[in-house]
């Protein structure tokens, strides 16, 4: 018997049976994690009333017909807290304005604030200028009879609004 010949080891001794054994061990760990992740945190971008919110295009595109047959436009100005806006066309003069700041993909980031009249096609409201991302930016008039949007970067302080012709 040769001296050079080695003692056999169990099987947990050697590597390879720890290396082959880790791959489908990370899986399970990765899968069960980001089971975890899915399972606490919500899609904002899927809507559960979908359906409905496809049948409400039509009245916002009139909405939006009904701004342009106005020739409605709007500046819209933020400050530190103070959001305001000046609106031109047939129907400037409304007792209130709703002004809203959608976020692109989160529900529960939308802001919105009533616009109460300050002077002749002037408006003014209590808003905080809105954080770091782009904005859709909407506003009415608080019967809902039209509508004006844009969209607005977190770097801007104002933007224009124009109906457009639809």
């Amino acid at each position: 018997m040769e001296s050079t010949e080695k003692a056999a080891r169990p099987w947990y001794r050697e590597p390879w049976p720890w290396i082959v054994m880790s791959i489908p061990g990370a899986s399970v760990v990765l899968g069960i994690t980001l089971l975890t992740i899915a399972v606490k945190n919500q899609d904002g971008l899927v809507a559960d009333d979908y359906y409905k919110r496809g049948l409400a295009i039509n009245m916002v595109i009139e909405r939006e017909r009904h701004a342009a047959e106005l020739g409605l436009h709007a500046q819209v100005m933020f400050g530190e807290s103070l959001v305001r806006v000046f609106l031109q066309g047939d129907a400037a003069v409304a007792p209130t304005l709703k002004l809203r700041l959608v976020h692109p993909t989160l529900a529960e980031k939308d802001v919105g604030v009533v616009l109460t009249p300050i002077a002749s096609g002037w408006y003014e409201g209590g808003l905080a200028r809105p954080a770091a991302t782009r904005w859709q930016v909407q506003l009415e008039d608080a019967d809902r009879t039209w509508r004006l949007a844009g969209r607005l970067a977190a770097t801007e302080s104002g933007l224009q609004l124009a109906a457009e012709q639809i």
